[in-house]
C-alpha cells in the first residue's frame, strides 16, 4: 500500500491518509482479510504522529472499514462486501450529481449530457 501525502494539500493530514486507504479497499487494492501496518509502523513509514494514525483507524474503523483484533493487529474488513458496493455506488452518485449540476449550469441539455456519456463509453470500449 502506497500512500502520499502533501503538506501542500488543503486537506488534514489524516484526511489524506484516510482517503487513500479507503480508495486502495474500493479499488480492490487491499483485500478483505489483508493486514494493515500498526498504527506505530504506519506514523513511522509516513513521518507523521502516531495520534494521526490513531485517528485514521478509528474513522475507519467506525466506517466498518477495517477491524481491530486486539492482539492480532488490524485488518481490511471482509464481512462488509455490500457496504463497500453501496459505498462505490454512492460516490458514482455523488460524481453523476456535480456533473449534472455543472451541465445545467452551462446550458447543456439532458441530451447533449447523455450524448457526452456516449461518447465516453464508446472510447472506453476501444481501449
Amino acid at each position: 500500500m502506497k500512500i502520499i501525502i502533501s503538506n501542500a494539500s488543503d486537506q488534514p493530514l489524516y484526511q489524506q491518509i484516510k482517503e487513500q486507504i479507503k480508495a486502495a479497499i474500493l479499488h480492490g487494492e487491499l483485500q478483505g482479510g489483508d493486514l494493515l501496518p500498526s498504527i506505530r509502523a504506519l506514523a513511522n513509514d509516513l513521518h507523521v504522529s502516531v495520534l494521526t494514525t490513531k485517528r485514521v483507524y478509528d474513522e475507519l474503523e467506525s466506517e466498518r472499514f477495517i477491524l481491530t483484533k486486539a492482539g492480532k493487529g488490524t485488518f481490511v474488513a471482509s464481512e462488509n462486501l455490500e457496504l463497500l458496493r453501496e459505498t462505490k455506488r454512492h460516490l458514482v452518485e455523488v460524481k453523476l450529481a456535480e456533473a449534472w449540476e455543472t451541465a445545467r449550469s452551462l446550458g447543456i441539455s439532458k441530451s447533449e449530457l447523455y450524448a457526452m456519456m456516449d461518447l465516453l463509453f464508446e472510447e472506453d470500449d476501444e481501449n
